[in-house]
C-alpha cells in the first residue's frame, strides 16, 4: 500500500482530506457526486431534511441512519432538534414521529390555506407534470410515489397532492416491498376521459414510452 506522502514527507492532498469528503455515490446518469461530509450538526439536519422531503412513508432511525451511515443516537437527536427547531420557528411545515417513523406534515392551522389552494386549483387545467404523473399512474397501477418519481427524475409529492385532491387518484393499500403507500386512478379519472374501464385505455408506448422503465425501478 502506497504512503499517500510528498517526498517532503507531507501528506497528499487527497490523503489529508481524509476518505469521507472522497466518497462518491451515482447520479443515475454514469456520473457521481461527493459524499457531503456530515459532521457538524447543520449539514445533518439538511442531510435528513433532504431525505424526509422524499419518502413515502414515515421513516424509522435506523433507516435514516443506514442511508446517512450515522449512529442511530446522533440521527434520532438530530430529528427531535429538526422538530422542535420547526416548532420554535412557527413553520408552516412540522416534523412529527407516527407509527414507526419520521415525517414532514403541513400544521394543522394553516389547513385551511393548503384546502383552498388545492381546491382553486380545480378550476384550471392540470400541468404537463401533473398529467405526466397521471399517466405513469394510470399505466402501472397501483404504483408507489417513488417508483412514479424515478421514472420522472424529479420529486412528485406536490403533484401526487394535486391528483388526490381533485379525486382522480385514490391511496391503494400499501406496497409489500417498499411499504409505501400505492396509488390507483379513480372512477372519475375514467369519466374525464370518456372511459368505461382501464382496459379501453391507448396504448402506452406512442404516450409516454419512459413508462416501461418502471418495471425496472
Amino acid at each position: 500500500m502506497s504512503d499517500d506522502k510528498h517526498p517532503d514527507g507531507s501528506r497528499a492532498e487527497g490523503a489529508e482530506r481524509g476518505e469521507e469528503t472522497e466518497r462518491t455515490v451515482g447520479t443515475g446518469e454514469g456520473r457521481s457526486r461527493e459524499w457531503p461530509a456530515l459532521d457538524s450538526e447543520p449539514a445533518l439536519d439538511a442531510a435528513l431534511e433532504a431525505v424526509l422531503l422524499v419518502v413515502d412513508a414515515p421513516a424509522g432511525e435506523e433507516l435514516l441512519a443506514e442511508v446517512l451511515d450515522q449512529p442511530v443516537e446522533r440521527v434520532t437527536t438530530a430529528l427531535n432538534r429538526l422538530a422542535e427547531g420547526y416548532t420554535a420557528a412557527g413553520s408552516g411545515i412540522e416534523l412529527r414521529r407516527v407509527a414507526d417513523g419520521w415525517r414532514f406534515y403541513t400544521r394543522d392551522v394553516y389547513a385551511p390555506v393548503v384546502e383552498r389552494y388545492l381546491l382553486d386549483g380545480q378550476r384550471a387545467k392540470l400541468t404537463k407534470a401533473a398529467l405526466e404523473t397521471l399517466a405513469v399512474i394510470a399505466y402501472r397501477q397501483p404504483v408507489t410515489r417513488s417508483k412514479v418519481a424515478a421514472v420522472r427524475g424529479v420529486n412528485v409529492d406536490g403533484v401526487v397532492r394535486t391528483l388526490l385532491a381533485r379525486g382522480l387518484i385514490h391511496e391503494a393499500g400499501t406496497d409489500p416491498e417498499s411499504g409505501g403507500t400505492s396509488y390507483c386512478t379513480t372512477e372519475l379519472f375514467l369519466e374525464r376521459l370518456g372511459l368505461s374501464s382501464l382496459r379501453e385505455l391507448p396504448p402506452l408506448a406512442p404516450l409516454l414510452p419512459e413508462v416501461d422503465a418502471i418495471d425496472d425501478v
